[in-house]
């Protein structure tokens, strides 16, 4: 039966695969256009995103349970500090955030064929070995948060691969926050490593996950501590993880 399970699994991830490429490459020029034709029209990407999203989880019936969206007005741009469990998060983080918004992710990604396109265009990239990719990437992130769009980051700045609900946070987020006065929102996304485990590319089979907002957090409660305002964060995001769960 273990057998007969993981070749199921396979299968399935097979499948996941092909819906993943197939669904992009047809959406990608509703993609990339807008987004590299400036801020005017870049929403129409966002917009195509999100149905590559919502197709990928129909196809795949990997549904994607949307908690708390009440919680933030679509008008309003927002640093949504999220954790990083798999490479199924991304889905889910479209699929939940309204409106457009610019991830910070890592360099490596870009190279993924066909994704890597999207990567590109879509997000800020960041060499996290490279001091001045690091500043550069900062500077990005605080020059499209004063266009009030927002701004996606994970926060623990890599995909959790250890046993702890959490890995100890990053300051970047923050000093974004207090440097804009962006309210952050704390993200949360649980289920997506027990279908896919951290930097592994099979899929178990289908399944639920949830993805969680929790209340905005106001950079001008903490005074500009930083340390307060991440510890603040970390609570809010453990404590919904553990109601969840």
């Amino acid at each position: 039966m273990k057998f007969l399970r993981e070749i199921g699994s396979w299968f399935f991830t097979a499948w996941a695969l092909l819906v993943f490429i197939a669904c992009m490459l047809t959406l990608l020029p509703f993609v990339i256009i807008p987004l590299l034709a400036g801020t005017r029209i870049s929403f129409i990407g966002y917009k195509a995103l999100w149905l590559w999203a919502k197709i990928f989880s129909v196809l795949t019936q990997i549904k994607y349970q949307l908690i708390g969206r009440e919680k933030v007005n679509k008008n309003t741009s927002y640093i949504f500090a999220c954790n990083h469990t798999s490479f199924l998060d991304a889905p889910g983080v479209r699929l939940m955030i309204p409106g457009e918004f610019r991830p910070i992710a890592k360099k490596e990604l870009s190279r993924i064929p066909v994704f890597g396109w999207v990567v590109s265009s879509a997000c800020i990239l960041v060499d996290r070995g490279n001091a001045e990719s690091r500043k550069k990437s900062l500077q990005q992130t605080i020059d499209i948060l004063r266009q009030k769009i927002s701004a996606l980051i994970f926060v623990e700045g890599t995909q959790n691969r250890t046993t702890n609900l959490l890995q100890p946070f990053k300051d970047g987020a923050f000093r974004m926050s207090f440097e804009t006065n962006t309210p952050i929102v704390p993200m949360v996304i649980m289920g997506a490593a027990d279908l896919m485990k951290p930097g592994q590319l099979k899929i178990k089979s289908p399944g639920k996950i949830k993805v969680i907002f929790g209340e905005p957090l106001y950079p001008s409660a903490f005074n500009e501590n930083i340390s307060a305002f991440k510890e603040k964060t970390f609570q809010v995001m453990l404590n919904l993880i553990q109601q969840y769960r």
